[in-house]
């Protein structure tokens, strides 16, 4: 007989892995995240992205063995393009179904990213917050309490799978272009751009990007609702004590902040 899971009724947080990656590297590369005490009081779910890509270049040569890979949204010319409706449809479906894949029975209470996946997460936080309809973004029963953005990058995007919210607020990108082609900036963070739930942002002060990561931070999340942890590498994961264990920290403290641990 196989041993039950002690997780399946734990708190679950979304992860979502970056362009070029999938669930299974994305878990690896969050092994000390895990150790360092997540496991003990969430249940961390890696569903992979909807569009196939090839591996990321920063990590084929480790995990360039563990394909097929996938991408949320598109960050090259030369990947398919397909308009913000049917792009916002293909993530949201995936997203629903392998949600309802999970085995675990625990409340969905965070989403978590890196890099592409941190985007996305923020996106579905900032859409939870501002956008009111019949129609939930994901699923009924899911109200995320936080977000934990590693690397992630500004703007944030529109995900519109009924196709009517029209066009995007002020400072939103669509889903269909490519981020960094993006010229709608705000000036602060006081606007309904912005994210009031709680965040933490872990930014690699060697990462090429961070300019980009300091964006988000900066301009799209309220004041006083998010903390930052900046930490001395480059565009990848934590995996030393002293780099993991203020994350893992900050996010048990939001978590308990939001009523969800003791």
């Amino acid at each position: 007989m196989a041993p039950v899971d002690p997780n399946l009724g734990s708190p679950r947080i979304l992860c979502l892995h970056g362009g070029g990656v999938n669930g299974k590297v994305f878990r690896l590369q969050c092994r000390a995240l895990l150790s360092g005490g997540l496991a003990n009081h969430f249940r961390l779910v890696f569903p992979n992205g909807p569009f196939p890509c090839d591996a990321h270049p920063a990590i084929a040569p480790v995990y360039g063995d563990y394909g097929p890979f996938y991408r949320w949204l598109r960050w090259e010319e030369f990947h398919e393009k397909l308009d913000a409706r049917h792009t916002a449809i293909e993530v949201l479906d995936h997203l629903c179904t392998q949600m309802d894949a999970d085995e675990g029975t625990g409340e969905w209470v965070g989403v978590l990213g890196f890099s592409q996946g941190a985007k996305l997460a923020a996106s579905l936080l900032w859409e939870q917050e501002h956008i009111k309809g019949p129609v939930p973004l994901l699923r009924a029963d899911v109200r995320f309490r936080f977000g934990v953005f590693m690397a992630g990058s500004a703007p944030l995007v529109l995900f519109d799978p009924h196709g009517t919210l029209g066009p995007p607020p002020k400072h939103i990108d669509t889903a269909e272009t490519i981020g960094m082609q993006f010229t709608d900036w705000p000036i602060n963070n006081m606007g309904n751009h912005a994210i009031s739930s709680p965040t933490l942002h872990v930014h690699g002060r060697q990462d090429p990007g961070i300019q980009g990561h300091r964006k988000l931070w900066e301009y799209y999340v309220k004041p006083g609702s998010a903390k930052l942890f900046e930490w001395d590498g480059d565009h990848r994961i934590p995996l030393k004590t002293t780099d993991v264990m203020p994350v893992v920290n900050e996010i048990i403290a939001m978590a308990k902040k939001s009523g969800l641990l003791m």
